[in-house]
């Protein structure tokens, strides 16, 4: 299924990366010049997440390796507690400004003095990462048990994800579908942003579409830009929930606002359009500037169109085949790009290389 492919790559498959091609195309050119076309080629696969970890935990990569179908864990998103403690906030705060040794002492002594869910999951976050000490997925592992144990839905979400990526223990999916669910019930929406994911999937859980779309929903209310990109792709088409291209557009405006650079192209090319919403070529066009100096191929790809084609920015063929020869190098070719730019000059066929070797310089 085209939806199921496209979000599970996007995503790199867990957390907070989404990778996918725009789909939507801007107007074509003149005939002399090569069509910004709507269908892109494929991306390379990439792993940043949590992406990069954008949010707090890290992406991962699950073993491909799945057992079959778990039970559907029931999921009631309600608010979680706030926080009093002004103890737990130094804990918090002394890890903010890099103070791991600090963050550590204060953490464990909370932990063993108080009991402390949220003080445990800071212990098992920095032995993940091996901040202040050496890192022990172990140990992470039984912190976060101790939290989760607790109540905490940090503690859950961070134990899922190691059980996903089999650190600290063997992979086991159906526990981390477990945990995720226990952690969205608590308001967590990275669990929930997850926990869709493998009802999309399909492997771990029963594929359940309608399921994903509002666990989805529930993730992107809560601002996740990730979230707010799939369920965009939902209704752009009709997965999981009624089609409805204005809703689509308005996820990708707020995804495209949180910075996330798949839906900033997207939305661009809805904006060029003029699809689901007013039509605006400068903002359009601006979007996809700024998405192509974070070296999205579409986005570069894309740019290169308009800068040699003059519709929507004014023609700068030089500038149009510097993209274009950076977006091929990242796998992004394009023959009729090739062929409007072919008659550039030795001089400007030069500066556009130099302007290719500086930027790829500082990647």
């Amino acid at each position: 299924m085209k939806v199921l492919r496209s979000i599970l790559i996007l995503t790199g498959f867990l957390m907070l990366t989404a990778k996918a091609a725009a789909q939507m195309s801007l107007a074509p050119p003149p005939a002399q010049t090569p069509p910004v076309s709507s269908k892109p080629a494929a991306k390379p696969k990439t792993n940043t997440p949590a992406a990069a970890k954008k949010p707090a935990a890290p992406a991962v990569t699950p073993n491909s390796a799945t057992p079959g179908p778990a039970a559907t864990p029931a999921v009631t998103v309600t608010p979680a507690p706030v926080p009093d403690d002004s103890n737990v906030d130094l804990v918090f705060g002394a890890y903010q400004r890099g103070l791991y040794k600090t963050s550590f002492d204060l953490a464990t002594r909370r932990a063993q003095e108080n009991g402390d869910p949220k003080a445990m999951t800071m212990l098992g976050e920095l032995y993940a990462n091996g901040f202040g000490i050496k890192r022990d997925d172990a140990k992470a592992a039984q912190w976060y048990r101790r939290a989760a144990d607790g109540g905490d839905r940090e503690g859950m979400f961070e134990l899922a994800m190691l059980r996903l990526a089999g650190r600290g223990g063997p992979v086991d999916r159906e526990e981390a579908a477990k945990l995720l669910a226990s952690s969205a019930k608590l308001g967590n929406p990275k669990a929930a942003y997850n926990l869709a994911l493998l009802y999309l999937d399909g492997q771990t859980l029963p594929q359940d579409l309608k399921r994903a779309a509002e666990l989805f929903r529930l993730a992107a209310d809560a601002g996740s830009p990730e979230a707010q990109y799939a369920l965009a792709t939902f209704y752009k088409e009709g997965t999981g929930v009624p089609k409805d291209i204005e809703k689509a557009v308005q996820l990708l405006q707020a995804a495209s606002l949180a910075d996330n650079v798949d839906a900033e192209v997207e939305y661009a090319i809805a904006l060029y359009n003029g699809t689901g919403t007013p039509k605006d070529v400068p903002a359009a066009v601006a979007l996809l500037r700024k998405a192509a100096k974070q070296n999205n191929p579409i986005a570069q790809n894309r740019l290169a169109r308009v800068l040699a084609s003059g519709q929507g920015a004014p023609v700068d063929k030089v500038e149009a085949l510097k993209w274009h020869i950076i977006a091929k190098t990242a796998g992004k070719g394009d023959p009729a790009l090739d062929e409007a730019l072919a008659g550039l000059s030795a001089e400007d066929r030069a500066k556009a290389e130099v302007a290719v070797r500086r930027w790829l310089s500082t990647k």
